[in-house]
């Protein structure tokens, strides 16, 4: 027997169907989710920390967003309610996390302006004013950073990203390797055993 995992690229055991509800700055969700995606449960907690502590983007935010490791597109979502001026990727490894994603966005009549996409998926011309994620620390430590050195550097000058990251699962030493790599990083909050990163290029 083999079990799949939400970073699988295509999950093969069938998908059991289901509905995510959550509210986020006022506004109520319901996010049809399915068996192979990460958190099919309930919202995540990470990301409800992070929804709840980072600075969400507004109506006067315009530019491109990114969530990063998408999921079934809770965070993805967000966003694009949020900030209607603005255009926002959701992008996944998993097949099955994209196809929710993009339904969901259909059914909140955001498709227009929410773009699923696999990874390579992505124009390499396309940069980021803001990245979000909660980062999928399970895939193992050389993973995460691949995929953190793949995307930072695609935000813009001015752009941020806002993280979260389990304490127990390395919070603070992704912090100090972000860091080290010369990014410019502040805990903003720690609630729930997760840590809310804001990261950004270092100022002159």
């Amino acid at each position: 027997m083999s079990a799949d995992h939400y970073f699988s690229a295509d999950p093969a055991a069938p998908a059991r169907h289901g509905t995510v509800e959550f509210s986020v700055g006022g506004r109520d969700y319901a996010l049809a989710v399915a068996s192979g995606v990460f958190s099919a449960g309930r919202l995540d907690p990470g990301t409800a920390v992070l929804l709840r502590k980072g600075v969400l983007p507004t109506a006067a935010t315009s530019g491109t967003l990114l969530d990063l490791g998408c999921g079934y597109g809770p965070i993805a979502c967000v966003l694009a309610s949020e900030a209607p001026a603005a255009t926002v990727y959701a992008v996944d490894v998993n097949a099955r996390a994209r196809e929710l994603a993009a339904a969901n966005a259909d059914t909140l009549g955001l498709a227009d302006r929410l773009r699923v996409a696999a990874p390579d998926g992505v124009p390499a011309a396309v940069t980021f004013d803001e990245i979000w994620s909660n980062p999928p620390t399970h895939v193992g430590k050389a993973e995460l950073h691949a995929m953190l050195e793949r995307w930072l550097p695609r935000l813009t000058p001015d752009g941020v990203a806002w993280l979260v990251i389990n304490k127990n699962l390395g919070g603070d030493s992704l912090h100090a390797w972000l860091v080290g790599l010369g990014w410019e990083v502040a805990r903003i909050a720690s609630q729930r055993g997760f840590r809310v990163l804001r990261v950004a290029r270092k100022t002159a």
